[in-house]
């Protein structure tokens, strides 16, 4: 414990700017987790006048329909937050298996998953998005599903160049030679040392995410 807050107060005293993004996220993070306990209002009540302007009762004001905005605007960073995070959490992660996969093992199941991934990366993601929704129907569910479908081939495409040079490397070469199996050296060798890439595509996405959700 004293060591890493030793190593925080470090970030802290080296890294200014990014200890006070640091708090904003996590600002952020706890309002959308307790949304519930910290809206004065449910984001549907709607027995309120209409418009009435930002004051003690109601900082933000109320809208034309007389729902309080503050407390719209917590629950509507607890619903973003939430279909960011999922649908980064299953697109990342499954572009990134399916990337280092077909980088591993080459051939021509790799040349044929990367021509998929062209065609998906060809299309403009918001018209893809908007394109998905329509067939699948309005559902936050739905909308997981299609931004999963729109981050899968980047990550795929990212992860994969970063696993053919891994592949290359002298001690996945020596795990080979030690009579590993494939599916072993990837797990133990080649996924580990994706996981650095991996954590910075993810926090991207969410942000990424979030605007698609949001459009």
């Amino acid at each position: 414990m004293r060591r890493l807050l030793r190593a925080l107060g470090w970030f802290l005293a080296r890294q200014p700017l990014g200890a006070i993004g640091g708090v904003i996220v996590l600002a952020l993070v706890a309002t959308a987790a307790f949304a519930p306990e910290l809206a004065p209002h449910g984001p549907k009540d709607v027995k309120f006048p209409a418009y009435v302007p930002p004051g003690a009762e109601f900082p933000l004001g109320t809208d034309h329909l007389g729902r309080d905005i503050l407390s719209r605007v917590i629950w509507g960073a607890r619903l973003s937050l939430y279909v960011g995070l999922a649908s980064v959490a299953f697109g990342v992660t499954l572009g990134g298996l399916w990337g280092v996969i077909a980088a591993y093992f080459g051939g021509a199941a790799d040349t044929a998953s990367q021509r998929v991934v062209d065609v998906l990366m060809a299309l403009p993601p918001i018209v893809l998005a908007l394109s998905l929704m329509a067939a699948l129907g309005q559902s936050v569910n739905n909308v997981i599903l299609a931004l999963t479908i729109l981050l899968t081939p980047t990550a795929a495409r990212t992860l994969r160049s970063l696993a053919l040079s891994i592949r290359e490397s002298a001690y996945v070469e020596a795990a080979r030679a030690l009579g590993c199996s494939h599916w072993r050296v990837i797990a133990l060798h080649v996924l580990p040392n994706t996981l650095a890439t991996y954590i910075v595509l993810a926090t991207v996405n969410v942000a990424y995410a979030i605007v698609v959700e949001a459009s």
